[in-house]
């Protein structure tokens, strides 16, 4: 079928739709929702025979939907209704929730219904809740839904008039549903409400006495104080005390300014708030905010990093290589390097590097501390010689944060995983992470150029098609984990890994003789060089519009491919 999907933005939902549905042969291309006119414009040239809207922010006009099926994917149980269906079934600790598929009519979530699936519902953020279950949920009804108009099956009923049906017409949550009490709320309370609001739009509180919208809430099991007060920080993260307990707030955003770090978006605030650091690398056992945890099953390490959006900080990535020198030095003979839930990585820290320019500094400057910073990372891992390490992707990835992984010997990459790896779309950024060394060693030159021209998101199981990882693994967060660690046992008690790493370690001299990895960094960085100091200001343009989430005013024509003509036949 043609598919024309048409979506606010081109995220995590609209990236695996696109990918997935081009991977079970339909022809698709894909607007931004700009306004009336372009929508109408773009169904006039690409003559779609569905229209598929994986994230809205307004409603469909009617001179589109009364031409063309348009199935719009609504992240609630059949019947629910309204813009804020996610956040109020886990503010109100809904155990089922579920996606439906409905045609756009009139009124807004009552159109005909075309698929529904439902799922358990985590107590979890609602960003890492939207990336997982919801995805996993609209992409199967997604599919159901095209199968059923391309088998020719009738109109299906309305949400009203399907009998069951339990959910319910719910006003757009507003910041006095989310409002938090700090003198009376437990704990559970104040995590289930920022959870609720998390990605988008956090829940309005105040910090230090001045106003903000909080984000990234951790329980805390050991600490408490007097509630309300912020009691103590680790790294960037800073801990507020409740009546029974205490949780940390990793993420923050100012009036005016952009979601940062709780101690980057309060600096001299914070400065006078004491640290409560973690002892060694080890995985705490009690409830806390620890970003970057290690523990070990037999002969197997497992180095876990939750950094939030993926994003990797220059902090950050100097202590993840402290923490893999130390893994390196453990009695384990394979390191699984096991990321965070949501994300493995997306590369350097847009966001900070945006703050440091915000707050008087230099761009190009905490650019190229970031980049120096994440290529040692990489380079650590390229060069550890006494292990197998194993990058294990239960979330996704993508640029730098693609060929960070790809650093390890072995990519395990779950099912349900998006990988874009490629930099051109943040102002035609060159990018670094030894990605001139690996993604030719594993793919050869020309399909290495061909994927960072083309900028196409992958999913596991194209990736694994296209060899850019080594496995793709079926199932949720826990059956990957499990899967991920019996695997990696095997691999540890394999009487052959010894001749293995002995292999390594002469593959590695051996590329090491032909080419070092300095003159392969050298290389990179005289075009990062570019990208940060040169006349063009391309990606500084493009960072600052994607971290003060500009609108988009335009769709990229390598994904509006109506507006080709050489493509739009195709």
């Amino acid at each position: 079928m043609r598919i024309l999907l048409l979506t606010h933005a081109f995220n995590s939902l609209a990236q695996r739709l696109w990918a997935e549905l081009q991977g079970r042969g339909h022809v698709l291309s894909l607007e931004f929702d700009i306004a009336d006119g372009v929508t109408e414009e773009a169904v006039a040239m690409f003559r779609p025979d569905v229209v598929v809207a994986p994230y809205l922010r307004r409603a469909i006009p009617a001179s589109v939907w009364r031409k063309v099926p348009c199935l719009v994917v609504h992240p609630g149980i059949v019947g629910d209704r309204g813009p804020s269906a996610l956040d109020w079934a886990l503010q109100e600790g809904e155990s089922t929730w579920g996606v439906t598929v409905l045609q756009a009519e009139a009124e807004m979530d009552a159109g005909p219904v075309w698929a529904s699936v439902e799922f358990p519902l985590r107590a979890a953020k609602k960003s890492s809740v939207y990336r997982n279950e919801v995805s996993t949920a609209a992409l199967q009804a997604v599919l159901q839904a095209i199968a059923r108009i391309e088998g020719g099956a009738d109109v299906p009923r309305r949400p009203l008039d399907i009998a069951g049906a339990r959910g319910r017409l719910r006003p757009l949550m507003q910041q006095a549903d989310r409002a938090l009490d700090w003198s009376r709320d437990a704990t559970e309370t104040i995590l289930r409400r920022i959870r609720a609001a998390d990605g988008f739009p956090g829940v309005a509180d105040q910090l230090f006495g001045e106003p903000c919208h909080l984000y990234d809430a951790w329980p805390e099991a050991r600490l408490g104080g007097t509630p309300g007060a912020l009691i103590a920080k680790r790294e960037t993260a800073l801990l507020r005390a409740t009546v029974d307990g205490a949780v940390w707030i990793g993420h923050v955003k100012r009036p005016g300014s952009i979601k940062l770090p709780g101690t980057l978006a309060f600096p001299r605030q914070a400065a006078g708030v004491p640290e409560a650091p973690l002892q060694g690398w080890w995985r705490v056992p009690q409830a806390t905010w620890q970003d970057i945890a290690y523990e070990e099953q037999g002969g197997v390490g497992f180095l876990h990093f939750e950094f939030y959006n993926g994003a990797m900080s220059t902090t950050q990535c100097t202590r993840l290589r402290a923490a893999l020198q130390w893994a390196r030095a453990r009695p384990v003979r394979v390191l699984v390097l096991a990321g965070g839930q949501d994300f493995w990585s997306n590369g350097i820290h847009l966001n900070a590097i945006e703050a440091e320019s915000l707050q008087g500094g230099s761009a190009a400057d905490a650019s190229w501390r970031n980049i120096e910073a994440i290529d040692d990372l990489a380079l650590e891992l390229i060069t550890t010689g006494g292990q197998l390490t194993v990058a294990a992707l239960a979330g996704n990835a993508g640029a730098g944060g693609c060929f960070l992984a790809r650093a390890a010997d072995l990519v395990w990459a779950r099912e349900a995983v998006v990988l874009n790896p490629h930099y051109r779309n943040m102002g035609n950024l060159y990018g670094s992470e030894y990605w001139t060394y690996l993604l030719p060693k594993r793919l050869g030159a020309a399909r290495a150029q061909a994927i960072m021209r083309e900028r196409q998101p992958l999913t596991a199981q194209a990736a694994l098609a296209a060899g850019f990882v080594d496995d793709c693994i079926a199932g949720d967060l826990p059956a990957f984990a499990e899967e991920v660690a019996r695997r990696a046992a095997r691999l540890a008690a394999d009487p052959a890994l010894a001749q293995r790493l002995a292999d390594k370690r002469a593959a590695r001299a051996a590329d090491e003789a032909a080419k070092p990895l300095a003159a392969y960094r050298e290389e990179e960085l005289a075009q990062m060089r570019r990208n940060f100091y040169g006349f063009d200001p391309s990606y500084h343009v493009a960072r600052h519009h994607f971290v003060h989430k500009s609108p988009a005013s335009w769709t990229p024509r390598h994904l509006a491919r109506h507006r080709e003509p050489e493509r739009r036949a195709a």
